[in-house]
């Protein structure tokens, strides 16, 4: 007993250091940039870049219009699929898992095949049109995650009897969906928007290709010509990442412990 205990402490630590010691070399060396002495120098410089800021809002923004766009993209649709069609279950499943599969290269060109400039949408011809493009993109992207969580969060509560009793007094489905089905299931919709938050972050082929300012492409530009900044950003990036976590964390345990909404 005390050996299997040993063993797992030792797989611990050595898990934790693969882990952490990149990570504090990483942010050692950020604070580098001042010779001979420790400093926030590389901070400063990425914080004081007026691209940092553009770059880090545009991604905000689209994380944003992500999430809501989603959200509204998959609530009824999982509500839908639970309580009319659970036959069609397997085949939505399918369908939200392949993003995993489809490398984003692959779906980001069939996009500017079809929406490119001569196409009958030709969304890619314009600053909004592409930006649209882009949130569409994100949201092909994230909907493995915002299904899955969405779709946890609606095993925990009675959809049908929820259904029933609203449209028993009355309620519209606008009304069943908005005031019965979001309220109970909004620690997965969170759950969903942090790690899509995450993810629109990072994200780099979409933007790139897609031409828009957004903060992947600035990472990888930093990366690619300055020498403290990266880690600098790097951590920031970790630290936006690992935020996220500790607030889908807490969303999750909120939403266990609260009950259901008749």
């Amino acid at each position: 007993m005390k050996a299997q205990r040993l063993g797992a402490w030792i797989a611990i630590i050595l898990g934790a250091s693969y882990f952490i010691i990149p990570l504090i070399g990483t942010i050692e060396f950020s604070l580098r940039m001042r010779r001979g002495e420790y400093s926030l120098d590389a901070y400063q410089s990425v914080f004081s870049d007026a691209q940092f800021r553009e770059t880090f809002g545009y991604s905000m923004l689209m994380a944003l219009l992500t999430i809501v766009f989603g959200m509204l993209l998959v609530v009824p649709t999982a509500y839908w699929v639970r309580l009319r069609l659970p036959q069609m279950r397997p085949v939505v499943e399918f369908i939200t898992l392949l993003p995993l599969v489809i490398p984003a290269i692959v779906i980001v060109f069939g996009y500017l095949r079809m929406y490119n400039s001569s196409s009958y949408l030709p969304l890619t011809g314009s600053t909004t049109g592409t930006n649209i493009l882009l949130v569409f993109s994100y949201i092909t992207l994230s909907l493995p995650y915002m299904y899955r969580a969405v779709d946890t969060a609606m095993r925990a509560i009675d959809v049908r009897t929820l259904t029933e009793a609203a449209e028993s007094l009355g309620a519209r489905w606008t009304t069943i969906m908005f005031k019965c089905i979001f309220p109970n299931v909004m620690s997965g919709v969170l759950s969903g928007a942090f790690i899509t938050l995450a993810i629109v972050m990072g994200e780099f082929t979409f933007a790139a290709l897609l031409n828009r300012p957004a903060f992947g492409p600035y990472l990888q530009l930093v990366g690619a010509n300055k020498a403290y900044e990266p880690s600098a950003l790097a951590v920031i990036a970790f630290s936006i990442t690992w935020l996220s976590m500790g607030l889908l964390n807490l969303v999750s345990r909120v939403g266990k412990a609260r009950p259901a909404k008749a």
